[in-house]
């Protein structure tokens, strides 16, 4: 019995550090995807450039924040545990900063595109 609890534990590790690994890299391309298409945005200049840059700031970090969360599944010891929690809540702020911003950027938008009008 105890072979196999070993057995699967390698097995939820090496999951769980794939999975770790593969959100990491989604939140990594949608935040090149989104510089890159922004920097297009300001080569037009075109006004809605930080509300995407924003959206895709925020969704990059939600897929990072992911992968720390998974990371907690395989933790051992009770620092690396709060440095995961640290982590988490730094990137939960800036999360809920970013969306802040999103929300008041939609708003300036939608005045601008009343005013013009």
């Amino acid at each position: 019995m105890h072979s196999v609890i070993k057995i699967l534990e390698v097995i939820l590790t090496n999951i769980v550090e794939i999975s770790t690994i593969l959100l990491e890299l989604f939140g990594v391309a949608i935040l090149v995807f989104t510089a890159v298409k922004c920097f297009w945005y300001w080569i037009k200049q075109d006004s809605k450039i930080r509300l995407e840059l924003a959206q895709g700031i925020a969704l990059s970090l939600e897929f990072k924040m992911g992968s720390e969360v998974l990371r907690t599944v395989v933790v051992r010891e009770w620092g690396e545990l709060g440095i995961l929690g640290v982590i988490i809540l730094l990137r939960s702020i800036l999360t809920f900063l970013i969306h802040w911003e999103i929300k008041h950027e939609e708003k300036a938008l939608a005045l601008g595109d009343k005013s013009k009008h």
